[in-house]
């Protein structure tokens, strides 16, 4: 449990970087933490560890980045509003390294900060000021999603689905895809030609979906087709109900 949270006295703002363990815990999975505040990394860096995690916190993006390897980190969280520039764009700078689960802490909570974030690929997106307890559930959920695994899964359409590597074929070729449009996908395939609203897809995609919008599904799947064309671009699988929502129709050409 994570108890008095609300009075921590721990300090890291002496540190620039540092990977901080406690020793009234065993240490399992590694977080990444880019936040350049030192009282809310205290706080996430706390909370963290009553739970079991390691957290290796950096101020700044570019050192955050520096420090990923495949296989070094469990997740990131990253801060939007970092001194040295944008946390999205550090997430694509992760991203290219490895596919790191990311969630982005920040202050901004627009409804076209959100959409962005989810768009690049981030798998959650929490709004300052933040529950420690909150963020280490969602931080869990994440993982435990993340290691679930099936054997995977041949369909008949052209797609191969292979959940253990969280990853789909189509034509033979694996699709660069981000999680959410993974999961989108993913759920259309399993039943073709059934018609998903936006709030299904959200419920099947998403951790949180009531606290996003579901403009973010609409913007998923205009990426998605995109992909797709790139592949066989005859070919228009996912077909827009209007007024209802989207299903998947293997036999469907442009």
């Amino acid at each position: 449990m994570l108890a008095g949270l609300g009075t921590i006295e721990v300090s890291l703002a002496c540190y620039n970087r540092t990977l901080v363990n406690f020793p009234f815990t065993a240490m399992g999975d590694t977080i990444l933490l880019i936040e350049d505040e030192a009282p809310i990394a205290d706080t996430i860096v706390y909370a963290l560890a009553q739970e079991g995690f390691r957290c290796d916190w950096h101020r700044l993006g570019r050192e955050g980045v520096a420090a990923v390897r495949p296989g070094s980190h469990a997740l990131a969280i990253l801060d939007v509003g970092l001194p040295d520039g944008s946390g999205f764009e550090r997430c694509k700078e992760i991203r290219a390294i490895c596919d790191l689960p990311v969630i982005f802490l920040t202050a901004r909570g627009d409804e076209i900060d959100r959409v962005v974030g989810l768009e690049i690929g981030a798998d959650d997106y929490v709004v300052k000021p933040f529950s420690p307890r909150e963020l280490v559930a969602r931080i869990k959920a994440i993982l435990r999603r993340g290691r679930s695994t099936s054997a995977p899964a041949a369909v008949e359409t052209g797609f191969v689905v292979d959940e253990t590597k969280a990853r789909i074929s189509f034509d033979g070729q694996i699709l660069d895809l981000t999680r959410y449009e993974f999961r989108i996908l993913k759920t259309l395939l399993a039943e073709p030609e059934r018609v998903f609203s936006r709030a299904q897809l959200m419920d099947r995609a998403w951790d949180e979906p009531l606290a996003s919008y579901e403009r973010s599904v609409d913007a998923h799947i205009k990426t998605l087709r995109a992909k797709l064309r790139t592949v066989l671009p005859d070919q228009d699988p996912i077909q827009t109900h209007r007024g209802f929502g989207y299903s998947f129709d293997p036999l469907k050409r442009t």
